[in-house]
């Protein structure tokens, strides 16, 4: 599902009714815990988290015009998507999550490579969230990608 909208706050101010107060406060938790370096934009026609051409000019390889990707948020059909690239990448910080996750929530995590997705808007681990985000800075982001990238 495309983001309605073409700015940070277009897409925050048309997310359905329902899920409205959810997902307007992950972004809060999100910029709030976002380490110098990171900044809130539109990505890939959705709502990032992603190291701008200021700091990392390059881009993301895949498509240069676009700023490194990070994390991401999206309203789905059935949930609200968390989207962050270093648990996909980094075994460690996945297995941190996972094992955190039932100290936050009393549902089951529901999670695929990178996203997490969130059906119940009254149970989202805010906190937990918050706590990921502060956990890799930009440029320990912009290493992990380039070591990456080059193998």
């Amino acid at each position: 599902m495309k983001a309605n909208g073409k700015t940070v706050s277009e897409i925050l101010n048309n997310v359905p009714q329902d899920r409205k107060e959810a997902f307007n406060k992950l972004h809060n938790v999100i910029v709030e815990n976002l380490p110098e370096g990171f900044e809130a934009a539109i990505s890939y026609g959705g709502l990032g988290y992603v190291i701008p051409h200021s700091v990392y000019p390059p881009g993301y390889h895949c498509k240069p015009s676009e700023s490194l990707p990070f994390a991401g948020i999206a309203s789905q059909k059935h949930s609200i998507n968390f989207y962050h690239m270093a648990i996909y990448t980094n075994p460690e910080l996945l297995d941190w999550f996972v094992s955190e996750y039932p100290k936050h929530t009393k549902h089951k995590l529901d999670m695929g490579k990178s996203c997490v997705r969130f059906k119940k808007m009254d149970d989202i681990p805010y906190k937990l969230i918050g706590e990921l985000m502060q956990k890799i800075s930009a440029k320990e982001w912009i290493s992990y990608y380039e070591d990456n990238l080059k193998k």
